[in-house]
Protein backbone atom coordinates (compact mmCIF):
# COMPACT_ATOMS: atom_id res chain seq x y z
CA UNK A 1 0.00 0.00 0.00
CA UNK A 2 1.41 3.57 -0.81
CA UNK A 3 0.73 6.03 1.67
CA UNK A 4 -0.51 8.66 -0.79
CA UNK A 5 -3.42 6.05 -1.88
CA UNK A 6 -3.75 4.93 1.42
CA UNK A 7 -7.33 6.26 3.61
CA UNK A 8 -5.84 7.16 6.83
CA UNK A 9 -6.21 11.12 7.66
CA UNK A 10 -4.04 11.64 10.47
CA UNK A 11 -4.64 14.02 13.04
CA UNK A 12 -2.49 16.69 14.88
CA UNK A 13 -4.70 17.42 17.77
CA UNK A 14 -6.68 15.27 19.84
CA UNK A 15 -9.85 15.62 19.68
CA UNK A 16 -11.84 16.70 22.62
CA UNK A 17 -14.35 13.84 23.34
CA UNK A 18 -11.34 10.99 23.84
CA UNK A 19 -11.11 10.52 27.05
CA UNK A 20 -8.84 7.77 26.99
CA UNK A 21 -5.56 6.80 25.14
CA UNK A 22 -7.12 4.31 22.61
CA UNK A 23 -9.86 6.62 21.80
CA UNK A 24 -7.42 9.40 21.59
CA UNK A 25 -4.93 7.30 19.19
CA UNK A 26 -7.39 5.76 17.38
CA UNK A 27 -9.01 9.14 16.33
CA UNK A 28 -5.37 10.89 15.49
CA UNK A 29 -4.01 7.79 13.83
CA UNK A 30 -7.19 7.64 11.23
CA UNK A 31 -8.66 4.42 12.54
CA UNK A 32 -11.92 5.21 13.65
CA UNK A 33 -14.50 8.16 12.78
CA UNK A 34 -17.51 8.42 15.23
CA UNK A 35 -20.96 8.21 13.31
CA UNK A 36 -22.78 8.81 17.04
CA UNK A 37 -21.94 8.20 20.37
CA UNK A 38 -20.92 4.63 20.52
CA UNK A 39 -20.97 3.85 16.89
CA UNK A 40 -17.99 4.07 14.80
CA UNK A 41 -16.72 3.64 11.52
CA UNK A 42 -13.80 1.41 11.04
CA UNK A 43 -11.36 2.89 8.41
CA UNK A 44 -8.96 0.63 6.72
CA UNK A 45 -6.05 0.24 9.14
CA UNK A 46 -8.19 -0.38 12.44
CA UNK A 47 -10.50 -3.25 9.76
CA UNK A 48 -6.77 -4.55 9.18
CA UNK A 49 -6.23 -4.87 12.73
CA UNK A 50 -9.64 -6.36 13.25
CA UNK A 51 -8.81 -9.01 10.74
CA UNK A 52 -5.56 -10.11 11.88
CA UNK A 53 -7.81 -10.47 15.51
CA UNK A 54 -10.52 -12.68 13.45
CA UNK A 55 -8.09 -14.63 11.78
CA UNK A 56 -6.50 -15.41 14.98
CA UNK A 57 -9.32 -16.02 16.95
CA UNK A 58 -10.70 -18.98 14.04
CA UNK A 59 -7.41 -20.66 13.91
CA UNK A 60 -7.70 -21.06 17.73
CA UNK A 61 -11.93 -22.04 17.64
CA UNK A 62 -11.81 -24.17 14.99
CA UNK A 63 -8.47 -26.03 16.40
CA UNK A 64 -10.72 -26.99 19.24
CA UNK A 65 -13.40 -27.97 17.49
CA UNK A 66 -15.42 -25.30 16.98
CA UNK A 67 -17.42 -24.91 13.84
CA UNK A 68 -18.22 -21.29 12.37
CA UNK A 69 -21.64 -20.24 11.41
CA UNK A 70 -23.54 -17.00 10.89
CA UNK A 71 -26.47 -16.28 12.81
CA UNK A 72 -29.42 -13.08 12.57
CA UNK A 73 -28.81 -9.61 14.21
CA UNK A 74 -32.20 -9.27 14.48
CA UNK A 75 -33.98 -12.01 16.76
CA UNK A 76 -37.37 -12.31 17.25
CA UNK A 77 -39.20 -11.49 20.53
CA UNK A 78 -40.58 -14.90 21.31
CA UNK A 79 -37.13 -16.60 22.37
CA UNK A 80 -36.62 -14.23 24.55
CA UNK A 81 -39.81 -14.60 26.43
CA UNK A 82 -39.07 -18.19 26.82
CA UNK A 83 -36.57 -17.21 28.68
CA UNK A 84 -37.87 -14.53 30.61
CA UNK A 85 -35.24 -12.52 29.44
CA UNK A 86 -37.08 -10.05 27.38
CA UNK A 87 -38.94 -8.24 30.31
CA UNK A 88 -36.02 -8.25 32.67
CA UNK A 89 -32.89 -7.53 30.18
CA UNK A 90 -32.93 -3.76 30.89
CA UNK A 91 -33.04 -0.65 28.89
CA UNK A 92 -29.89 -2.26 27.29
CA UNK A 93 -31.77 -4.06 24.83
CA UNK A 94 -32.20 -2.22 21.59
CA UNK A 95 -36.41 -3.09 20.53
CA UNK A 96 -37.96 -2.54 17.31
CA UNK A 97 -41.05 -3.81 15.47
CA UNK A 98 -41.70 -4.70 12.47
CA UNK A 99 -44.14 -3.18 10.21
CA UNK A 100 -47.25 -6.35 11.42
CA UNK A 101 -46.29 -4.62 15.23
CA UNK A 102 -44.22 -7.68 16.32
CA UNK A 103 -41.46 -7.54 18.80
CA UNK A 104 -37.79 -8.13 17.83
CA UNK A 105 -34.95 -6.60 19.44
CA UNK A 106 -30.97 -6.42 18.22
CA UNK A 107 -28.70 -8.81 19.19
CA UNK A 108 -26.71 -7.55 22.28
CA UNK A 109 -26.52 -11.61 22.81
CA UNK A 110 -27.37 -14.92 21.36
CA UNK A 111 -28.00 -17.40 23.65
CA UNK A 112 -31.96 -17.43 22.63
CA UNK A 113 -31.07 -17.69 19.13
CA UNK A 114 -28.67 -20.41 19.06
CA UNK A 115 -30.51 -22.67 21.83
CA UNK A 116 -33.73 -22.40 19.65
CA UNK A 117 -31.40 -23.15 16.55
CA UNK A 118 -29.64 -26.32 18.06
CA UNK A 119 -33.18 -27.44 19.38
CA UNK A 120 -34.51 -27.92 16.27
CA UNK A 121 -31.70 -30.38 14.63
CA UNK A 122 -30.12 -32.34 17.44
CA UNK A 123 -32.10 -35.06 19.07
CA UNK A 124 -29.44 -37.62 19.90
CA UNK A 125 -26.47 -37.94 22.38
CA UNK A 126 -24.42 -39.07 19.25
CA UNK A 127 -24.46 -35.12 17.79
CA UNK A 128 -22.83 -33.88 20.92
CA UNK A 129 -20.64 -32.22 21.99
CA UNK A 130 -21.03 -29.39 19.16
CA UNK A 131 -19.71 -26.26 19.57
CA UNK A 132 -20.83 -23.60 17.32
CA UNK A 133 -19.35 -19.70 16.95
CA UNK A 134 -19.77 -16.50 15.08
CA UNK A 135 -18.10 -13.50 14.44
CA UNK A 136 -20.53 -10.49 14.20
CA UNK A 137 -21.89 -7.40 15.59
CA UNK A 138 -23.29 -6.79 18.36
CA UNK A 139 -25.77 -4.01 20.61
CA UNK A 140 -26.24 -2.89 23.11
CA UNK A 141 -27.70 0.43 24.50
CA UNK A 142 -25.36 1.76 27.02
CA UNK A 143 -26.75 4.78 28.88
CA UNK A 144 -23.38 6.13 28.69
CA UNK A 145 -21.53 5.06 25.59
CA UNK A 146 -18.16 5.85 26.11
CA UNK A 147 -14.20 5.50 26.02
CA UNK A 148 -14.46 4.84 22.22
CA UNK A 149 -14.30 1.44 21.68
CA UNK A 150 -14.30 0.22 25.26
CA UNK A 151 -17.84 1.28 25.77
CA UNK A 152 -19.71 1.15 22.78
CA UNK A 153 -23.46 0.52 21.68
CA UNK A 154 -22.04 -1.32 18.66
CA UNK A 155 -19.09 -3.64 18.62
CA UNK A 156 -17.56 -6.71 16.91
CA UNK A 157 -17.64 -10.63 18.86
CA UNK A 158 -17.22 -13.67 18.90
CA UNK A 159 -19.11 -16.04 20.78
CA UNK A 160 -18.86 -19.27 20.84
CA UNK A 161 -21.52 -22.01 22.53
CA UNK A 162 -21.01 -25.63 23.64
CA UNK A 163 -23.39 -28.44 23.58
CA UNK A 164 -22.54 -31.17 26.04
CA UNK A 165 -24.55 -34.46 27.40
CA UNK A 166 -23.46 -34.01 30.46
CA UNK A 167 -21.03 -31.76 33.11
CA UNK A 168 -18.28 -33.59 32.72
CA UNK A 169 -18.11 -33.03 28.70
CA UNK A 170 -18.67 -29.33 29.53
CA UNK A 171 -16.10 -29.26 31.59
CA UNK A 172 -14.22 -30.81 28.81
CA UNK A 173 -15.14 -28.05 26.00
CA UNK A 174 -14.81 -24.99 29.42
CA UNK A 175 -10.97 -25.96 29.64
CA UNK A 176 -10.63 -26.43 25.42
CA UNK A 177 -11.98 -22.81 24.80
CA UNK A 178 -9.74 -21.48 28.46
CA UNK A 179 -6.43 -23.06 26.67
CA UNK A 180 -7.94 -20.96 23.30
CA UNK A 181 -8.48 -18.15 24.84
CA UNK A 182 -4.56 -18.23 26.41
CA UNK A 183 -3.60 -18.87 23.15
CA UNK A 184 -5.40 -15.90 21.46
CA UNK A 185 -4.21 -13.38 23.74
CA UNK A 186 -0.68 -14.62 23.60
CA UNK A 187 -0.45 -15.02 19.70
CA UNK A 188 -1.92 -11.15 19.95
CA UNK A 189 1.09 -10.43 21.76
CA UNK A 190 -1.26 -8.98 25.06
CA UNK A 191 -0.05 -9.29 28.49
CA UNK A 192 -3.34 -10.26 30.42
CA UNK A 193 -4.11 -12.42 33.38
CA UNK A 194 -7.13 -14.89 33.58
CA UNK A 195 -9.34 -14.25 36.17
CA UNK A 196 -12.63 -15.62 38.30
CA UNK A 197 -15.02 -14.07 37.40
CA UNK A 198 -19.19 -13.14 37.99
CA UNK A 199 -21.33 -14.49 35.68
CA UNK A 200 -23.25 -11.26 36.00
CA UNK A 201 -26.51 -11.17 33.48
CA UNK A 202 -25.43 -14.36 31.07
CA UNK A 203 -26.51 -16.35 33.70
CA UNK A 204 -25.08 -20.16 34.65
CA UNK A 205 -22.30 -20.93 37.43
CA UNK A 206 -18.21 -20.89 36.91
CA UNK A 207 -16.58 -18.60 34.56
CA UNK A 208 -13.30 -16.40 34.10
CA UNK A 209 -12.49 -13.36 32.79
CA UNK A 210 -9.71 -12.67 30.45
CA UNK A 211 -7.73 -9.36 31.36
CA UNK A 212 -5.30 -7.50 29.41
CA UNK A 213 -3.31 -5.41 32.13
CA UNK A 214 -3.53 -1.62 31.75
CA UNK A 215 -3.69 1.53 34.15
CA UNK A 216 -6.44 2.64 32.38
CA UNK A 217 -7.99 -0.57 33.16
CA UNK A 218 -11.99 -0.19 34.20
CA UNK A 219 -11.97 -3.44 36.26
CA UNK A 220 -10.14 -4.16 39.46
CA UNK A 221 -7.74 -7.15 39.70
CA UNK A 222 -6.42 -8.72 42.41
CA UNK A 223 -3.67 -11.58 42.55
CA UNK A 224 -1.41 -13.58 45.01
CA UNK A 225 2.08 -13.45 44.73
CA UNK A 226 2.60 -16.25 46.44
CA UNK A 227 0.31 -18.71 44.47
CA UNK A 228 -2.10 -18.71 41.39
CA UNK A 229 -5.48 -16.83 43.07
CA UNK A 230 -6.14 -14.26 40.54
CA UNK A 231 -9.73 -12.66 40.33
CA UNK A 232 -11.97 -10.12 39.67
CA UNK A 233 -12.71 -7.72 42.79
CA UNK A 234 -16.35 -8.57 42.24
CA UNK A 235 -15.59 -12.44 42.70
CA UNK A 236 -12.72 -12.36 45.14
CA UNK A 237 -13.55 -14.63 48.10
CA UNK A 238 -13.16 -13.31 51.36
CA UNK A 239 -12.70 -15.41 54.73
CA UNK A 240 -14.30 -14.26 57.72
CA UNK A 241 -12.15 -11.67 60.38
CA UNK A 242 -11.71 -13.61 63.32
CA UNK A 243 -11.80 -10.93 66.21
CA UNK A 244 -10.11 -11.76 70.10
CA UNK A 245 -13.22 -12.62 72.31
CA UNK A 246 -14.02 -9.83 74.62
CA UNK A 247 -16.49 -9.52 77.60
CA UNK A 248 -19.92 -8.47 76.31
CA UNK A 249 -20.86 -4.85 77.51
CA UNK A 250 -24.03 -4.16 78.08
CA UNK A 251 -26.05 -2.41 75.12
CA UNK A 252 -25.98 1.44 75.23
CA UNK A 253 -27.77 4.19 73.22
CA UNK A 254 -26.28 7.53 72.94
CA UNK A 255 -26.64 10.76 71.74
CA UNK A 256 -24.19 11.45 68.54
CA UNK A 257 -25.38 14.98 66.91
CA UNK A 258 -23.65 15.51 63.20
CA UNK A 259 -22.21 12.06 62.97
CA UNK A 260 -23.86 10.64 59.33
CA UNK A 261 -20.56 9.69 58.59
CA UNK A 262 -18.30 6.61 59.84
CA UNK A 263 -15.58 8.82 60.11
CA UNK A 264 -17.65 10.94 61.61
CA UNK A 265 -18.82 9.15 64.72
CA UNK A 266 -15.48 7.73 64.68
CA UNK A 267 -14.08 10.72 65.92
CA UNK A 268 -16.86 11.65 67.71
CA UNK A 269 -16.92 8.09 70.27
CA UNK A 270 -12.92 7.81 69.62
CA UNK A 271 -13.12 4.43 68.21
CA UNK A 272 -11.63 3.02 65.47
CA UNK A 273 -14.11 2.55 62.04
CA UNK A 274 -12.99 -1.18 62.70
CA UNK A 275 -15.26 -1.09 66.02
CA UNK A 276 -17.96 0.19 63.52
CA UNK A 277 -20.85 -1.77 62.02
CA UNK A 278 -21.68 0.50 58.56
CA UNK A 279 -25.44 0.09 57.63
CA UNK A 280 -26.43 0.28 53.81
CA UNK A 281 -29.88 0.34 52.62
CA UNK A 282 -30.54 -1.83 49.14
CA UNK A 283 -34.23 -1.89 47.58
CA UNK A 284 -34.20 -4.82 45.41
CA UNK A 285 -36.28 -6.00 42.44
CA UNK A 286 -38.62 -7.27 44.57
CA UNK A 287 -39.21 -3.92 46.92
CA UNK A 288 -37.90 -5.37 50.16
CA UNK A 289 -35.24 -3.03 52.09
CA UNK A 290 -31.87 -4.76 52.89
CA UNK A 291 -29.85 -3.69 55.11
CA UNK A 292 -26.74 -4.69 54.22
CA UNK A 293 -24.04 -4.82 57.17
CA UNK A 294 -20.36 -4.62 56.34
CA UNK A 295 -17.29 -3.34 59.47
CA UNK A 296 -16.68 0.37 59.03
CA UNK A 297 -13.62 0.20 57.44
CA UNK A 298 -15.29 -2.22 54.87
CA UNK A 299 -17.27 -1.68 51.31
CA UNK A 300 -20.23 -3.58 50.44
CA UNK A 301 -19.46 -5.97 46.90
CA UNK A 302 -22.60 -5.16 45.64
CA UNK A 303 -22.40 -7.87 43.02
CA UNK A 304 -22.19 -10.20 45.83
CA UNK A 305 -24.97 -8.64 47.60
CA UNK A 306 -26.97 -9.57 44.71
CA UNK A 307 -25.84 -12.94 44.37
CA UNK A 308 -26.59 -13.75 47.63
CA UNK A 309 -30.48 -11.96 47.58
CA UNK A 310 -30.64 -13.75 44.11
CA UNK A 311 -32.25 -10.76 43.07
CA UNK A 312 -32.15 -9.22 39.27
CA UNK A 313 -31.10 -6.01 40.54
CA UNK A 314 -30.45 -4.28 43.90
CA UNK A 315 -30.32 -0.07 44.11
CA UNK A 316 -29.46 2.41 46.99
CA UNK A 317 -32.70 2.91 48.71
CA UNK A 318 -33.63 6.93 48.96
CA UNK A 319 -34.35 8.81 51.56
CA UNK A 320 -37.82 8.45 50.92
CA UNK A 321 -37.97 4.75 51.19
CA UNK A 322 -35.99 4.30 53.85
CA UNK A 323 -38.45 6.58 56.09
CA UNK A 324 -41.09 5.31 54.64
CA UNK A 325 -40.18 1.74 55.33
CA UNK A 326 -38.36 1.85 58.45
CA UNK A 327 -38.95 5.54 60.30
CA UNK A 328 -35.39 6.21 60.04
CA UNK A 329 -33.07 8.26 58.16
CA UNK A 330 -29.65 8.04 56.12
CA UNK A 331 -26.53 8.22 58.65
CA UNK A 332 -28.00 6.28 61.46
CA UNK A 333 -29.44 2.81 60.90
CA UNK A 334 -28.52 -0.07 62.47
CA UNK A 335 -29.95 -3.38 62.27
CA UNK A 336 -30.76 -3.69 66.76
CA UNK A 337 -34.28 -4.20 66.68
CA UNK A 338 -35.39 -4.61 63.05
CA UNK A 339 -37.24 -7.36 62.76
CA UNK A 340 -36.91 -9.41 59.11
CA UNK A 341 -40.00 -9.34 56.95
CA UNK A 342 -41.06 -9.37 53.70
CA UNK A 343 -40.41 -5.19 53.75
CA UNK A 344 -36.99 -5.28 55.17
CA UNK A 345 -34.24 -8.11 56.29
CA UNK A 346 -31.32 -7.99 57.30
CA UNK A 347 -27.71 -9.11 55.41
CA UNK A 348 -24.33 -9.08 57.70
CA UNK A 349 -21.32 -9.88 56.29
CA UNK A 350 -19.64 -12.52 58.10
CA UNK A 351 -16.89 -10.85 59.67
CA UNK A 352 -19.04 -8.33 61.16
CA UNK A 353 -20.84 -11.28 63.23
CA UNK A 354 -17.57 -11.71 64.80
CA UNK A 355 -17.11 -8.26 66.44
CA UNK A 356 -17.70 -7.36 70.18
CA UNK A 357 -18.98 -3.94 71.90
CA UNK A 358 -18.79 -2.31 68.58
CA UNK A 359 -20.69 0.68 67.13
CA UNK A 360 -23.96 1.50 65.04
CA UNK A 361 -26.43 3.35 64.38
CA UNK A 362 -30.09 3.49 66.72
CA UNK A 363 -32.56 4.13 63.39
CA UNK A 364 -33.16 7.58 65.64
CA UNK A 365 -31.54 10.95 64.11
CA UNK A 366 -28.45 11.49 66.13
CA UNK A 367 -28.42 8.80 68.15
CA UNK A 368 -25.66 5.40 67.91
CA UNK A 369 -25.74 2.36 70.02
CA UNK A 370 -22.76 1.11 72.06
CA UNK A 371 -21.38 -2.17 72.65
CA UNK A 372 -23.28 -3.98 70.31
CA UNK A 373 -22.86 -7.53 69.77
CA UNK A 374 -24.16 -8.77 66.89
CA UNK A 375 -24.58 -12.53 68.12
CA UNK A 376 -26.49 -10.81 71.34
CA UNK A 377 -28.34 -7.89 69.81
CA UNK A 378 -29.55 -8.93 66.28
CA UNK A 379 -30.79 -11.58 64.03
CA UNK A 380 -29.63 -11.51 60.15
CA UNK A 381 -31.59 -13.00 57.33
CA UNK A 382 -28.63 -13.55 56.04
CA UNK A 383 -24.83 -14.00 56.69
CA UNK A 384 -22.09 -13.99 54.09
CA UNK A 385 -19.25 -12.95 52.46
CA UNK A 386 -20.35 -9.61 50.78
CA UNK A 387 -17.71 -7.35 51.07
CA UNK A 388 -15.68 -5.77 48.58
CA UNK A 389 -11.82 -7.05 49.01
CA UNK A 390 -8.72 -4.56 48.68
CA UNK A 391 -5.16 -5.25 48.75
CA UNK A 392 -3.37 -6.56 51.42
CA UNK A 393 -6.27 -8.54 52.43
CA UNK A 394 -5.33 -12.10 52.70
CA UNK A 395 -5.59 -14.70 49.86
CA UNK A 396 -8.38 -16.72 50.19
CA UNK A 397 -6.26 -19.53 49.46
CA UNK A 398 -3.03 -19.16 51.11
CA UNK A 399 -3.42 -16.12 53.60
CA UNK A 400 -0.71 -14.27 51.70
CA UNK A 401 -1.41 -10.36 51.15
CA UNK A 402 -3.06 -10.02 47.78
CA UNK A 403 -1.87 -7.32 45.07
CA UNK A 404 -4.47 -4.97 42.90
CA UNK A 405 -3.40 -4.05 39.34
CA UNK A 406 -6.58 -3.03 36.63
CA UNK A 407 -7.55 -5.21 33.24
CA UNK A 408 -9.29 -4.43 30.29
CA UNK A 409 -11.69 -7.37 30.20
CA UNK A 410 -11.42 -8.55 26.73
CA UNK A 411 -12.85 -11.81 26.72
CA UNK A 412 -14.63 -14.45 29.37
CA UNK A 413 -16.21 -18.18 29.40
CA UNK A 414 -18.92 -19.19 31.46
CA UNK A 415 -20.40 -22.57 32.40
CA UNK A 416 -24.25 -22.09 31.58
CA UNK A 417 -25.26 -25.39 32.52
CA UNK A 418 -29.02 -25.76 31.60
CA UNK A 419 -30.15 -22.44 32.17
CA UNK A 420 -31.16 -22.03 28.57
CA UNK A 421 -32.02 -25.21 27.48
CA UNK A 422 -34.08 -25.85 30.03
CA UNK A 423 -35.94 -22.95 29.81
CA UNK A 424 -35.91 -23.87 25.83
CA UNK A 425 -36.87 -27.54 25.95
CA UNK A 426 -33.41 -27.94 23.68
CA UNK A 427 -32.95 -31.75 24.87
CA UNK A 428 -31.66 -35.17 23.47
CA UNK A 429 -32.17 -38.44 23.94
CA UNK A 430 -29.06 -40.13 25.84
CA UNK A 431 -27.64 -43.79 25.55
CA UNK A 432 -30.51 -45.20 27.59
CA UNK A 433 -33.11 -43.68 25.84
CA UNK A 434 -33.74 -41.10 28.54
CA UNK A 435 -34.79 -37.37 27.47
CA UNK A 436 -32.09 -34.56 28.82
CA UNK A 437 -31.41 -30.79 28.76
CA UNK A 438 -28.21 -30.16 27.37
CA UNK A 439 -25.37 -28.61 29.29
CA UNK A 440 -24.09 -25.60 27.77
CA UNK A 441 -21.29 -22.96 27.80
CA UNK A 442 -20.81 -19.67 26.24
CA UNK A 443 -17.58 -17.95 25.65
CA UNK A 444 -17.11 -14.61 24.07
CA UNK A 445 -14.11 -12.05 22.66
CA UNK A 446 -14.14 -9.04 22.46
CA UNK A 447 -13.05 -8.21 19.41
CA UNK A 448 -12.98 -4.08 18.26
CA UNK A 449 -12.46 -4.40 22.64
CA UNK A 450 -9.33 -5.93 21.87
CA UNK A 451 -7.90 -3.66 19.17
CA UNK A 452 -8.39 -1.09 21.72
CA UNK A 453 -7.20 -3.05 24.84
CA UNK A 454 -4.05 -3.49 22.97
CA UNK A 455 -3.42 0.19 22.08
CA UNK A 456 -4.23 0.93 25.88
CA UNK A 457 -1.33 -1.32 26.66
CA UNK A 458 1.50 -0.89 23.98
CA UNK A 459 1.76 2.90 23.29
CA UNK A 460 4.70 6.08 24.26
CA UNK A 461 4.05 10.18 23.97
CA UNK A 462 4.47 9.51 19.82
CA UNK A 463 1.48 7.31 19.12
CA UNK A 464 0.95 3.43 18.88
CA UNK A 465 3.16 1.10 19.92
CA UNK A 466 1.33 -2.20 17.32
CA UNK A 467 2.63 -5.95 18.45
CA UNK A 468 3.44 -7.51 15.42
CA UNK A 469 0.99 -10.28 15.08
CA UNK A 470 -1.66 -7.65 14.96
CA UNK A 471 -0.16 -4.65 13.46
CA UNK A 472 -1.85 -3.07 10.57
CA UNK A 473 0.85 -3.41 8.80
CA UNK A 474 4.80 -4.45 9.53
CA UNK A 475 6.65 -1.73 8.10
CA UNK A 476 6.78 1.49 6.22
CA UNK A 477 9.40 2.32 3.78
CA UNK A 478 10.34 6.59 4.28
CA UNK A 479 12.47 7.91 1.01
CA UNK A 480 13.66 11.07 3.11
CA UNK A 481 13.29 12.81 -0.15
CA UNK A 482 10.22 11.60 -2.68
CA UNK A 483 11.47 13.74 -5.08
CA UNK A 484 14.73 12.32 -5.57
CA UNK A 485 14.68 9.74 -8.72
CA UNK A 486 17.28 7.56 -6.61
CA UNK A 487 15.43 7.91 -3.36
CA UNK A 488 12.26 6.66 -4.70
CA UNK A 489 13.59 4.23 -7.45
CA UNK A 490 15.58 2.16 -4.04
CA UNK A 491 12.63 2.81 -1.53
CA UNK A 492 10.25 1.12 -4.68
CA UNK A 493 12.89 -1.64 -4.58
CA UNK A 494 12.74 -2.39 -1.34
CA UNK A 495 9.08 -1.91 -0.79
CA UNK A 496 8.23 -5.03 -3.44
CA UNK A 497 10.84 -7.31 -2.14
CA UNK A 498 9.37 -7.36 1.27
CA UNK A 499 5.80 -7.61 0.29
CA UNK A 500 6.98 -9.85 -1.56
CA UNK A 501 8.96 -12.08 1.09
CA UNK A 502 5.79 -11.80 3.09
CA UNK A 503 6.62 -8.72 5.14
CA UNK A 504 3.33 -6.31 4.49
CA UNK A 505 5.04 -3.27 3.87
CA UNK A 506 3.68 0.51 3.39
CA UNK A 507 5.54 2.82 1.19
CA UNK A 508 5.52 6.67 2.44
CA UNK A 509 5.67 8.26 -1.13
CA UNK A 510 3.97 11.32 -0.47
CA UNK A 511 5.86 14.71 -1.18
CA UNK A 512 6.05 15.62 2.75
CA UNK A 513 9.02 16.42 4.86
CA UNK A 514 10.94 13.91 6.34
CA UNK A 515 9.73 15.08 9.77
CA UNK A 516 5.56 14.68 8.95
CA UNK A 517 6.76 11.34 7.88
CA UNK A 518 8.29 9.94 10.64
CA UNK A 519 5.55 11.36 12.98
CA UNK A 520 3.03 9.60 11.22
CA UNK A 521 4.84 6.48 11.26
CA UNK A 522 5.14 6.77 14.90
CA UNK A 523 1.69 8.16 15.17
CA UNK A 524 0.03 4.89 13.43
CA UNK A 525 2.68 2.44 15.19
CA UNK A 526 4.16 0.30 12.25
CA UNK A 527 6.38 -1.84 14.46
CA UNK A 528 9.64 -1.28 11.67
CA UNK A 529 10.47 1.92 9.95
CA UNK A 530 12.83 1.37 7.26
CA UNK A 531 14.09 4.60 5.81
CA UNK A 532 16.23 5.40 2.67
CA UNK A 533 18.00 8.70 2.60
CA UNK A 534 21.20 9.80 1.32
CA UNK A 535 23.48 7.37 3.58
CA UNK A 536 21.66 3.89 1.50
CA UNK A 537 22.79 5.48 -1.67
CA UNK A 538 26.36 6.56 -0.90
CA UNK A 539 27.54 3.95 1.43
CA UNK A 540 24.55 1.21 0.52
CA UNK A 541 23.27 0.87 4.13
CA UNK A 542 19.46 0.72 4.89
CA UNK A 543 18.43 2.27 8.25
CA UNK A 544 16.02 0.15 10.13
CA UNK A 545 14.23 1.43 13.38
CA UNK A 546 12.32 -0.71 15.78
CA UNK A 547 9.34 1.40 16.80
CA UNK A 548 8.81 -0.23 20.35
CA UNK A 549 12.62 -0.09 21.90
CA UNK A 550 14.10 3.16 19.20
CA UNK A 551 16.77 0.97 18.07
CA UNK A 552 17.86 1.58 15.06
CA UNK A 553 19.94 -1.08 12.71
CA UNK A 554 22.01 -0.86 9.48
CA UNK A 555 21.98 -3.17 6.83
CA UNK A 556 23.27 -4.05 3.53
CA UNK A 557 20.95 -3.33 1.01
CA UNK A 558 22.54 -6.52 -0.84
CA UNK A 559 21.39 -9.01 1.92
CA UNK A 560 18.79 -6.74 4.27
CA UNK A 561 15.59 -8.87 3.58
CA UNK A 562 17.22 -11.78 5.78
CA UNK A 563 18.68 -9.24 8.27
CA UNK A 564 14.84 -7.80 8.35
CA UNK A 565 13.23 -11.24 8.91
CA UNK A 566 15.41 -12.28 11.85
CA UNK A 567 14.88 -8.70 13.33
CA UNK A 568 11.39 -9.21 12.83
CA UNK A 569 11.54 -12.76 14.56
CA UNK A 570 12.21 -11.46 17.72
CA UNK A 571 9.90 -8.19 17.78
Amino acid sequence: MRASQLYAPTLRETPAEAEVISHQLMLRAGFIRKAAGGIYSYLPLAWRVLRKIENIVREEMDAKGGQELFMPVIQPAEMWMETGRWSVYGDEMFRLKDRHNRDFCLGPTHEEMITTLVRGDVRSYRQLPLRLYQIQNKYRDEIRPRFGLMRGREFIMKDLYSFDKDEAGLDESYDKMYDAYTKIFSRCGLTFRAVEADSGAIGGSGSHEFMVIADSGEAAIVYCPSCEYTANVEKAELHPIIHADEELLPLTITDTPGTKTIAAVSKYLGVAPARTIKTLAYITDGEQLIFALVRGDHEVNEIKLLNKLKCLRIDLATEDVITRITGSTVGYLGPVGVQNSEKVAIVADHSVMNMYNAVCGANQPERHYINVNPKRDFSPFLVADIRLIRENDPCPRCGIKVKTTRGIEVGQVFKLYTKYSKALQATFIDENGIEKPMVMGCYGVGVSRTMAAAIEQNYDENGIIWPVPIAPYQAVVVPVNAKDEAQMSLAEKIYSELNGNSIETVLDDRNERPGVKFKDADLIGYPLRITVGPKALSEGLIEVKIRRTGETSFFKAEDYIGSITQLMSGL
